[in-house]
């Protein structure tokens, strides 16, 4: 006898009652397994759906657009704190109005700083004074732009005599000093062309460029010398006449005035060394203006590499100051960092001051 059964979509033909018991048989064992492949096929499925959740999740997929359903997102970087410089008083805490607006600005190099347009944020400024170190460049070869400035009449440079584009200040004046000189008086130092002093009736002006211990701190012991003579020179005067000392001081005093102080304790400008000479300074009677007013700030820096878009980040140094001698913090009005200003990789300060 013939018989004809569908059996997983084909038509079997059998001939006799053992195959038709062969088919019972057959048939039932094809239950069993189609029972373990859905079982299996459904397990795959709900397998293949959790990698596909977990690839969305990361955000990954085979098209390479944004996933179809939101997962956890990636943690995204911090953004950058930044220093706000608030708006400017010009009170002193004994009264009296600022009279004299000093700013000074490590350039890096004047004739770039120039083309840039640094010019024109100066006259935004509009300082009595303005105070430029790191200008990298001889007094024959100064841009028309500047020497020919009338706002400033009066104006001073001093430069390296050894090295060319290396070194050098300026310091530009509405009113004439009574008397300017260049140096502190001890040639090693002054061939380098850091320093420029002005007298004024009431107090004395220097500017200067502190020199770098350099990468591999080669000139640290160079360094500690100078700090050591500096501080003499500044003291000298001081017995004569008040001091105000503005520049880029090359050292960041505290673990405040960097972004990252632990990571930068064998690097120059942050050596025990470098930082114990502006301690030195403080204790000879001077005073940081900027830690004077606003003791607990924190991310307020004036220097940033050029390199890992450290300026965005805030990845920065505080290098330039102004500080005064003790006599003269009564009128002090008001330090300013004015990190916004851009054309070098240090930022202008500026300095109100009642004298």
């Amino acid at each position: 006898m013939r018989l004809a059964r569908l059996f997983g979509g084909v038509w079997l033909v059998f001939t006799s009652c053992c195959e038709t018991a062969c088919l019972r048989f057959c048939c039932v064992r094809a239950v069993c397994l189609k029972s373990v492949f859905t079982v299996r096929a459904s397990s795959s499925m709900k397998r293949g759906k959790k990698a596909e959740e977990a690839a969305t999740a990361e955000g990954e997929n085979d098209t390479g657009s944004a996933p179809a359903k939101k997962g956890k997102s990636a943690k995204e970087p911090e953004a950058p704190i930044l220093y706000d410089d608030p708006p400017d008083k010009m009170t002193s805490k004994d009264g009296r109005e600022a009279n004299t607006k000093i700013t000074s600005w490590n350039v890096d190099g004047l004739r770039a700083w120039v083309k840039k347009n640094g010019l024109d944020w100066v006259r935004e400024e509009n300082p009595d004074i303005l105070c430029l170190q790191e200008t990298k460049c001889a007094e024959k070869d100064l841009p028309a732009n500047i020497t020919s400035m009338p706002e400033y009449p009066h104006k001073y440079w001093a430069s390296s005599n050894e090295k060319g584009g290396y070194s050098g200040v300026a310091m530009l004046c509405k009113t004439e000093p009574l008397n300017v000189t260049y140096g502190i008086g001890k040639e090693e130092h002054d061939k380098e062309g850091r320093v420029i002093t002005a007298e004024f009736p009431n107090f004395y002006l220097v500017t200067a460029y502190v020199p770098n211990s350099s990468k591999g701190l080669v000139r640290l012991d160079y360094r500690k010398t100078w700090d050591e003579d500096f501080k003499m020179y500044l003291s000298e005067l001081d017995i004569q006449k008040p001091v105000v000392l503005c520049g880029d001081l090359n050292v960041a005093h505290q673990e405040i005035d960097l972004k990252n102080p632990k990571g930068n304790k064998k690097n120059a400008g942050f050596t025990p060394e470098e930082r114990e000479g502006f301690s030195q300074l403080l204790e000879a009677g001077f005073v940081d203006s900027f830690r004077e007013l606003y003791p607990e700030q924190t991310y307020a820096y004036t220097f940033w590499t050029y390199m890992m878009n450290s300026r965005a980040k805030n990845v920065g140094w505080r290098l330039d100051y102004f500080l005064l001698s003790s006599s003269l913090v009564p009128g002090l009005c008001d330090s300013k960092i004015r990190n916004k200003a851009m054309g070098s990789d240090h930022c202008p300060i500026t300095l109100h001051i009642a004298v």
